[in-house]
């Protein structure tokens, strides 16, 4: 239920503003009500880094079993940073080695942008290994998404990502195989995921590493997989944290990169996306971008405000599902004292009794 907001960190206040419940430090204090520690290792660029914390808080705080929420943001000082993103992380991330100290009863590890061909030649490689051994050891459960799934199934399992021919980009249909799984108790047997990417690991891989896949579309591949014990670690391969305007800003991005001069292709519009009428004013706005930019004058301003106000979400609630049912194992499982992941009569090679 309620996020706890024990630091000054600026996604409480916007949450707050969302309509979500979080706590004052103080209040909770007083509430005779289970805690549970939940860590994300955001790992997300500079313009994003925010907005991943609003989204996983969010998922976080929407869930539905009866604690408080306390969220331990931190990072890889080996990924670069401006000085005013690093003024953030400075003010409000806690050190790893305080979250190792004092222990977590869940991690989530988001994505992050890549610029190496091969993932162990990123600056980031070694740590976020350490940070993913450790977690596998201590943390009841850890949660991957996307860049984060294919570098533990490349650290752990030897399944290395493949190039994809093009960018999979838009809203996939996804369908559920493993009704029976808890993870997807009470989840629409077809559900909407986003997905962002240029690289893939495949359905082949996730079986020879022994993975159980509950999840998969027949476009965009697999979405959702647990590891062999069917519950220590999560594998999210599409994006369901995304907001309703991810996609647009992404889109943004790549318009503006192209007006820049920094790619030489126009973007393709995300898949499944945006609707007819919306289309229709981007590509009025890339018709009239062409002239200008023939004409050597600046780019017109992006259509944003006439987009973005007809835009659907068709995956936050199974998004949400799928969270809470992870945050409520968690909760069942681990014990009070966060520095002991497994409960007494918890069989840890198979915690979810399956």
């Amino acid at each position: 239920m309620p996020l706890v907001a024990h630091n000054k960190l600026p996604t409480f206040d916007r949450l707050k503003q969302e309509g979500h419940i979080v706590l004052p430090a103080v209040r909770a204090l007083h509430q005779d009500i289970r805690e549970l520690h939940i860590g994300l290792l955001n790992m997300m660029p500079d313009a994003a880094l925010a907005a991943t914390e609003r989204q996983f808080f969010r998922l976080v705080g929407e869930s539905n079993p009866i604690a408080q929420f306390y969220m331990h943001p931190f990072t890889l000082k080996e990924i670069a940073r401006s000085p005013k993103a690093q003024a953030h992380i400075d003010r409000y991330y806690e050190p790893f080695e305080k979250i190792r100290e004092e222990g977590l009863d869940a991690l989530i590890v988001s994505g992050a942008n890549v610029t190496h061909p091969n993932l162990p030649e990123e600056p980031f490689w070694k740590p976020l290994g350490e940070v993913i051994g450790w977690a596998v050891e201590n943390v009841t459960s850890t949660l991957c998404s996307c860049l984060a799934t294919h570098a533990v199934l490349d650290l752990h399992h030897g399944q290395k990502r493949r190039p994809l021919a093009a960018k999979r980009w838009g809203v996939f249909s996804h369908r559920v195989l493993d009704r029976h799984h808890p993870l997807v108790l009470g989840v629409n047997t077809r559900f909407d995921v986003p997905h962002s990417r240029l690289n893939d690991i495949g359905r082949q891989q996730f079986d020879a590493a022994g993975l159980h896949v509950l999840v998969e579309s027949e476009t965009a591949g697999v979405h959702l997989a647990v590891s062999e014990d069917r519950f220590r670690v999560v594998y999210f391969q599409g994006h369901p944290e995304y907001d309703t305007v991810s996609l647009l800003k992404e889109y943004k991005r790549e318009v503006v990169r192209y007006a820049d001069g920094e790619r030489q292709d126009y973007p393709p519009f995300p898949e499944r996306y945006f609707g007819l009428l919306e289309q229709g004013i981007l590509d009025e706005y890339h018709d009239r971008l062409l002239q200008v930019l023939d004409k050597g004058g600046e780019a017109p301003e992006f259509p944003e405000a006439l987009v973005v106000r007809r835009l659907d979400n068709t995956w936050h609630d199974t998004a949400g599902a799928i969270v809470a049912n992870w945050i409520g194992k968690v909760y069942q499982i681990t014990d009070s004292d966060r520095r002991r992941p497994f409960m007494e009569g918890v069989d840890p090679h198979n915690p979810l009794g399956l």
